[in-house]
């Protein structure tokens, strides 16, 4: 997807990606794509960092991570790219350590910031796929605003409590954050109850998407809103509809 000169595979990685190179439709060629491919990451705390872990596990070639503050004892029930001893440290400087320990192979962009007006363009253009997990919704629609302005795909994940939610758009072809939530919810904070297993969950879901996206396989999340409550396990699909007012992605439609 990148305009970088396509990469060859190693033997080295032929064999550590061998088991994933047999599901149908990827073989050398899809995992060519993934090598070549960069993703940006906002925020990789507890749902976010299992996007960039798995992401890294599955040869992504660059992930490009913005998240910004020092690590403190509250993050550590869910953040898995992070450790005790670096408390007090840099949450990304943890995570990209984390991230080259796991994978030496991938080139990790560590950048210091959260998502906000001033970087948000340029980061996007970095990457050939956007993943959002930002706890807040300034972030979310700025990710969404900048992805569609672009033409980037972009996968949007949320947790909350035991539930989460899931959903891909991309530009031209499907509704875009902007088309289902209009504003942030009243009452809505950065801090909220949640487990790591359940921001994990959904970060699982939201790499597979992100591979599904490089490597062309499969049925992406466009126009539908996958959501679980994992109380009672139960999943479930919700349609989802792109507004012709859409201040974000009706020009598009024009």
């Amino acid at each position: 997807m990148s305009d970088r000169p396509a990469n060859t595979l190693t033997d080295d990685e032929r064999a550590i990606y061998e088991w994933q190179m047999w599901v149908p439709g990827v073989g050398e060629d899809g995992q060519r794509k993934l090598k070549n491919a960069s993703v940006l990451i906002s925020r990789v705390g507890g749902l976010g960092g299992l996007v960039a872990y798995e992401l890294a596990a599955a040869g992504v070639g660059r992930l490009i991570i913005a998240h910004a503050g020092n690590l403190k004892p509250a993050d550590l029930n869910r953040q898995i790219l992070m450790h005790h001893d670096s408390l007090g440290q840099s949450r990304v400087e943890s995570a990209t350590r984390s991230l080259h320990d796991f994978n030496p192979r991938v080139e990790v962009v560590a950048v210091p910031e959260n998502i906000n007006p001033e970087n948000a363009e340029s980061l996007t253009k970095m990457a050939d796929v956007v993943v959002c997990c930002a706890p807040l919704f300034s972030e979310r629609f700025l990710m969404n605003e900048h992805a569609v302005r672009q033409r980037k795909p972009i996968v949007d994940c949320a947790m909350y409590e035991l539930t989460g939610q899931i959903t891909t758009t991309i530009p031209g072809r499907s509704a875009c954050l902007a088309c289902r939530v209009a504003s942030e919810p009243e009452g809505w904070k950065r801090q909220f109850p949640v487990f790591g297993a359940v921001s994990g969950t959904v970060g699982c879901l939201g790499a597979m998407e992100a591979i599904k996206l490089i490597c062309g396989i499969g049925e992406p999340l466009t126009d539908r809103l996958l959501t679980f409550d994992l109380r009672d396990m139960r999943f479930r699909i919700i349609r989802t509809q792109r507004r012709s007012d859409c201040p974000v992605c009706r020009s598009l439609w024009e």
